[in-house]
């Protein structure tokens, strides 16, 4: 009798452990927070709805049409690239979203667009080829920004990145921790193209 009594209690324990693992992880336990000293951050419940993949998975987008009525910057990169940053808006999350677009004005197609994903680890895992190594750089502040993550590490950025073919443009966006709101005038910085300042609307 008390060896049943000991089974059933070892079950429930084991199924208590279970539950209490599967809690951690749909909350994202140990995901890290921001760093002060960089502005590196992670983005997840309180990042603007991205839509669901397959399973319900959280999905970021992979092409938002940027505001072609703004120009805040033309950057002229390598290979015959052209990076235009259309709009820096703040929005009330706290959060900066830049949107842009790449023009590729030579005559061949450009698959070189794996540079853009930067070289960190989690990113480069996570999000394949995406646009997950922009920054913004404050001078004045002596920070960097960097693109968020959610909490499986994927970037909230454009995504599944292939190419950008001849006399083609290529919209991406990407999303930042906010600087404080004295902040209007930022770096924008993407591998492969040289830095920009940008300004802060909103």
């Amino acid at each position: 009798m008390r060896t049943r009594h000991f089974r059933v209690a070892r079950r429930e324990a084991a199924a208590a452990a279970v539950a209490a693992v599967l809690a951690c992880t749909a909350v994202g336990c140990g995901g890290g927070g921001e760093d002060a000293g960089d502005g590196r951050a992670r983005a997840a419940s309180s990042s603007p709805d991205r839509g669901k993949g397959e399973g319900g998975r959280e999905k970021t987008p992979r092409n938002e049409v940027p505001d072609a009525d703004e120009t805040l910057a033309v950057i002229k990169g390598s290979d015959d690239l052209v990076l235009t940053v259309h709009s820096a808006r703040r929005d009330s999350g706290g959060f900066v979203t830049v949107n842009a677009e790449v023009k590729n004005e030579g005559n061949e197609s450009f698959y070189g667009v794996s540079a853009w994903r930067g070289y960190e680890q989690e990113i480069v895992r996570s999000s394949g080829r995406s646009v997950g190594g922009a920054m913004l750089v404050d001078q004045k502040g002596k920070k960097r920004y960097y693109v968020l993550r959610d909490t499986e590490g994927r970037c909230l950025c454009t995504t599944g990145l292939t190419k950008v073919e001849a006399g083609k443009s290529l919209a991406v966006f990407m999303q930042f921790p906010a600087p404080p709101e004295s902040t209007t005038e930022v770096d924008f910085q993407m591998p492969t193209f040289p830095s920009a300042p940008i300004k802060i609307s909103g």
